[in-house]
């Protein structure tokens, strides 16, 4: 197995040195609190982009708010609904500003972020349901924001890897959108009970442990009975098949690498196109570190250009 990158490591090393404290020992709120104050505290690099702005919409439970990073150029411009990661109860869209502006100016496309509503104040399905609200405001309102409804690619990241996923399911099912991929990045797709071998392996002192993920489930689920649902839990679902062409990232020393790597293959295998891309010498969550790991920006290189080829005007 490839070594742990030494400047993700030197993350891991500063964590345990400053007493990192894991996310189970708290209650949500205030791990909210902590977990997103730590992260305002880096200076995370952020591309030029023609604009940013918010728009709210309808949803499930009242006002939804989008974020929306414009590209430079001439529209109607490709969009990238974007749904953040944090176990479905950290973090906000304003969070993901680096990350969603390297999108947007990479690929030429609008991006959209959904400020969905987090867990344990909302258990599941209600994050998932504000998502399936907002692609089917971008869908309908396109032209109101400079975007074109038939080249959309929805993604996200970690606990919002699982959302987008479970979103393509639903859409599917309900033949809503006509999607022209899904971007998924090391997402959670899979129960913790029995665990995958990377997060048995991977348990403790890689940033996401395996405690921590039984703890984001049980926030998000309002009963564990709820794991056998494909909307919850994707790895659940009985088909695979007739889903958008994916790109699935992984990470080598991520505890939810196997259950991604096992998607792949089922999406493989049930006749979904899937590009599955490993970065061995990595850890969860490393494409938030953009300026700091250079593999983030390889990713993040190889991210656009899938995107770009995906949604080639004929």
């Amino acid at each position: 197995m490839m070594s742990l990158d030494p400047k993700a490591k030197a993350i891991l090393t500063a964590e345990a040195a400053a007493g990192s404290v894991s996310v189970h020992t708290m209650p949500a709120a205030q791990a909210r609190v902590f977990f997103e104050s730590r992260y305002e505290q880096i200076s995370f690099p952020l591309k030029q982009i023609k604009s940013l702005e918010e728009r709210k919409i309808p949803g499930p439970g009242g006002d939804l708010t989008l974020r929306i990073y414009t590209p430079f150029g001439r529209g109607p411009f490709p969009l990238l609904l974007f749904i953040h990661g944090g176990g479905w109860v950290l973090f906000r869209p304003v969070h993901y500003d680096s990350v969603c502006t390297y999108l947007c100016e990479g690929s030429g496309f609008i991006v959209v972020s959904v400020d969905y509503r987090l867990s344990p104040e909302t258990k599941y399905p209600g994050a998932l349901n504000d998502c399936h609200a907002a692609l089917k405001w971008v869908s309908a309102h396109a032209t109101e924001i400079d975007a074109d409804a038939s080249r959309i690619i929805i993604s996200g990241d970690s606990g919002g890897g699982n959302l987008a996923a479970a979103l393509a399911l639903k859409n599917r099912d309900e033949d809503a959108v006509n999607l022209q991929g899904q971007l998924l990045i090391y997402p959670a797709l899979a129960w913790y009970d029995p665990p995958t071998p990377s997060l048995s392996e991977f348990a403790g002192g890689y940033s996401l442990t395996l405690v921590a993920m039984e703890w984001f489930w049980k926030q998000y689920l309002a009963s564990p009975a709820q794991s056998s649902e494909p909307y919850a839990v994707p790895m659940k679902a009985a088909s695979l098949a007739n889903l958008p062409e994916t790109l699935l990232i992984v990470a080598g020393y991520d505890p939810l690498r196997d259950e991604g790597v096992d998607y792949a293959l089922r999406l493989e295998k049930e006749g979904t196109a899937v590009t599955l891309v490993r970065y061995d010498s990595m850890i969860h969550g490393f494409l938030s570190y953009l300026g700091i790991l250079e593999q983030a920006e390889t990713a993040i290189t190889g991210i656009c250009g899938w995107l770009r080829t995906r949604t080639q005007r004929s």
